[in-house]
């Protein structure tokens, strides 16, 4: 995540209150929604190897031109993408194998014995176990073996992000040495940072810390491949940016200042969201909240850096959960349930002032889904951010579902068939259960007969219904997960809001990909100008 030059970013004035629509358009476009895990491949978990290559010719051969993934760094328990070890590092599970092979940072005979994978899922434990063991090994080959030339990109790769590497790289190694527990149960005076501790532990542990940095390098690079050959054919991706952070991460335990904790690095308080669409009893996220006057006194200088790293790894950011930089749910730190919460305002415009003057405007869209008040609808229009519609939450009887009918729709908007936080368009159309949520069967069924007049179907290929709806739309953007455009139920869900079991595991299979699906999703996006 090398910094760009000030001459490589697009400079704009300062964001003034009197002005609207100061952000990015966007030009007519849609794309697919699907994480790198979901790709498939014979390691167990999709990667930046073949197949994300294949998958980009896909998109490009469908005549799309966004493809939009969930966040890429380090996952930690329960294997969330927005509960990362570092917001700054990469996942080291999507590093293709097959490429460190094709390097000869690895020997095709390391890779003979594969366990047999599942195709059609991700078995956490079991491919951790297996890839790291071979990325640790590849380290030490590159270490003994790596050219002059090699061993200098390296270096400067290690220098030009030694803003963030240096503590993460630590901050992994030590959690190693720590049996994987979190950082606020280790010993006093790491857990602290006392700057003699933190000498000695990297004296110790200089081997781990080498390897980390050496897999950050190998992800950055490969990603940067990938993106090189999406942006060449016409293809922009959209990454996603969570507001909220995990407690058991480098940028917590190394800024505990920024955070609100108590003395042993417990948080005080905890993001969520009240009770919801999900959950009848809120969604309990758990991360700590930040200082935010903490983060003002020097200019919001770590927002800076991460909205500057982002960008620098995709082409559009998707601001996650956008209302909480206006008002965001707060939750006493003992609670079990996001129930007795209470609003607390935001940074507001601030930070967005702060970081578009270092930055210039950037390209976002800014993720309003949940509870929106007129003060949240302000602050994005002011900043020009086109929000968000998905078409299952259209069909409700409350009043609020008709902002997400493609009659009402602005231009500067994304429609999505779906998110990754919902049911598949078919198992969200046939599953009968409710599930825990505020939804009765009755309102269930109600929403399933709305949307059958409103598209004027019988629901039998309900997914390509909504595929025709979100193109046809007027919004500027149209994603559509790729669980739709394959016609798959439940079984492919990739999150169930408010659990940790279970989730964030599906992928498809090779045979998917078919000329027929491709076909048709073109001529779709042809007729409809997109």
């Amino acid at each position: 995540m090398t910094n760009q030059s000030q001459d490589e970013m697009v400079t704009s004035p300062l964001l003034d209150p009197d002005r609207r629509q100061v952000g990015m358009s966007f030009p007519r476009a849609s794309g697919v929604l699907l994480h790198l895990t979901s790709l498939p491949g014979r390691f167990g978990i999709g990667d930046l190897g073949r197949e994300a290559y294949r998958f980009a010719d896909f998109l490009a051969g469908s005549g799309q031109r966004i493809w939009q993934i969930l966040p890429l760094g380090p996952t930690g328990y329960g294997n969330s993408p927005y509960q990362c070890l570092s917001v700054f590092a990469g996942n080291p599970l999507l590093i293709s194998l097959d490429r460190l092979a094709a390097d000869k940072l690895l020997e095709p005979a390391d890779l003979e014995n594969t366990p047999s994978f599942p195709e059609d899922g991700v078995e956490y434990d079991s491919v951790i176990r297996f890839k790291l063991s071979l990325l640790k090994k590849s380290s030490e080959v590159f270490q003994s073996q790596a050219s002059p030339e090699e061993r200098k990109q390296f270096e400067v790769f290690c220098q030009e992000n030694a803003s963030w590497l240096e503590t993460y790289s630590l901050f992994m190694a030590l959690k190693e040495a720590h049996s994987l527990a979190a950082w606020n149960t280790w010993e006093e005076d790491v857990r602290r940072r006392q700057p003699k501790s933190l000498e000695r532990w990297s004296k110790k542990l200089d081997h781990e810390i080498c390897c980390h940095k050496y897999q950050q390098y190998q992800f950055l690079k490969q990603w940067f491949e990938l993106k090189k050959y999406c942006n060449e054919r016409g293809i922009r991706l959209i990454g996603d940016m969570p507001i909220f952070i995990a407690l058991d991460s480098a940028e917590v335990w190394s800024h505990p200042e920024m955070f609100y904790l108590d003395t042993s690095g417990k948080p005080t308080v905890v993001a969520g969201v009240p009770p919801d669409y999900f959950s009848r009893t809120g969604q309990l996220w758990g991360n700590p909240l930040y200082r935010w006057d903490v983060m003002a006194s020097d200019g919001y200088a770590w927002w800076i850096e991460r909205f500057r790293a982002t960008h620098v790894l995709v082409d559009i950011i998707r601001l996650d959960h956008f209302r909480g930089f206006e008002k965001y749910w707060e939750v006493p730190g003992t609670d079990v349930t996001a129930m007795n919460g209470r609003w607390v305002p935001g940074p507001g415009v601030d930070l967005f002032e702060a970081v578009e003057k270092a930055l210039g405007t950037l390209p976002i869209i800014a993720e309003d889904l949940g509870v929106i008040t007129p003060e949240v609808d302000a602050l994005r229009d002011q900043l020009g951010f086109p929000g968000m519609r998905v078409l299952q939450f259209a069909f409700g009887s409350d009043p609020k579902a008709d902002n997400y009918k493609p009659h009402n729709y602005p231009r500067s908007c994304a429609v999505y068939t779906g998110t990754h936080d919902n049911n598949t368009t078919i198992g969200w159309f046939k599953d009968t259960a409710v599930e825990d949520t505020t939804q009765s069967m009755v309102e269930k069924e109600g929403e399933r007969q709305i949307a059958l007049k409103y598209l004027g179907t019988d629901g039998h290929e309900i997914n390509w219904d909504f595929i025709h709806l979100a193109l046809m739309s007027v919004a500027d953007t149209a994603i559509i997960p790729m669980q739709d455009i394959l016609g798959l139920g439940s079984e492919a869900r990739m999150n169930h809001p408010g659990t940790t079991a279970g989730n964030w595991s599906w992928r498809f299979r090779p045979d998917m990909l078919t000329e027929e699906v491709k076909g048709r999703l073109k001529e779709l996006t042809a007729l409809y100008g997109r």
